[in-house]
């Protein structure tokens, strides 16, 4: 069977020009010509051309793919071959890429600009991306949010080890108050609520005590922010969130 230059180009995705170029340098000549001298192609000189078009797309040059193709040494077994060699390590460069791009998807979305195993290392299981969609939902948009995510891209493994340890010490105060009996309005729980407040300025943003009021709304509401409180002890959402307000009240006072 022959084929048209026509129906070549639109079989392979190519243009007629691009199959007249490889005519004209010697590297796609067709096997037959019509009666009124039309290139016409047949199924072998699709075989070269699904090879020209592969190297091709490898990057390879015209020149190197006439070489390629030309070698009198060379069998199909042996083209297989380093094809799949070829295909291999473009497949092992696309992994590669495709795990950066999605590292610095997760970094946009978190601003933790972390490895996945560092963020494990720091974290554990505690991905803070679960706390991230929540976050951006009720506040995304607004300057602090920005600001927040500007400001934790700058961070390192260091930075983030430094934060977790001050919540986990924060969360045993908070959890021994608790076991004490002290109510959210007591002095103690306004202090540890004022020390939670502080840190989030410190690393973030600006957190003024109307702002943390609401912070402390969605630890309760939201199901990612409430399993995290709840897990350093039963009952510190609601508690915590009486005490940011105690808090806030007596700041304003």
């Amino acid at each position: 069977m022959d084929h048209s230059v026509g129906r070549v180009a639109g079989l392979a995705g190519v243009t007629v020009r691009t199959l007249h170029h490889y005519d004209a340098i010697g590297l796609l000549s067709p096997s037959g010509r019509s009666a009124a001298g039309h290139r016409r192609y047949d199924d072998a000189d699709l075989d070269r051309l699904q090879q020209i078009l592969f190297y091709r797309e490898l990057g390879f040059p015209l020149e190197g793919v006439a070489a390629l193709l030309d070698d009198p040494h060379a069998d199909p077994q042996e083209h297989l071959r380093r094809q799949h060699t070829l295909l291999t390590a473009r497949i092992g460069e696309l992994q590669r890429m495709a795990a950066a791009v999605e590292h610095a998807m997760e970094a946009k979305k978190t601003g933790i600009n972390l490895t996945p195993e560092e963020k494990f290392e720091v974290f554990g299981d505690k991905d803070p991306e679960r706390y991230a969609e929540e976050s951006a939902r009720r506040w995304g948009g607004t300057s602090s949010h920005e600001l927040a995510q500007a400001r934790a891209a700058t961070y390192g493994k260091e930075d983030w080890q430094r934060m977790k340890d001050e919540v986990d010490a924060w969360g045993a105060a908070y959890a021994a108050l608790m076991e004490e009996g002290r109510a959210p309005g007591s002095e103690e729980a306004m202090d540890l609520a004022e020390a939670h407040r502080r840190p989030i300025t410190t690393w973030f943003f600006d957190c003024h005590p109307k702002t943390h009021e609401g912070l402390a709304e969605m630890y309760v509401a939201d199901e990612n922010f409430h399993a995290f409180y709840e897990s350093i002890h039963p009952g510190l959402p609601e508690h915590l969130l009486g005490a940011v307000r105690a808090n806030a009240a007596r700041r304003a006072a």
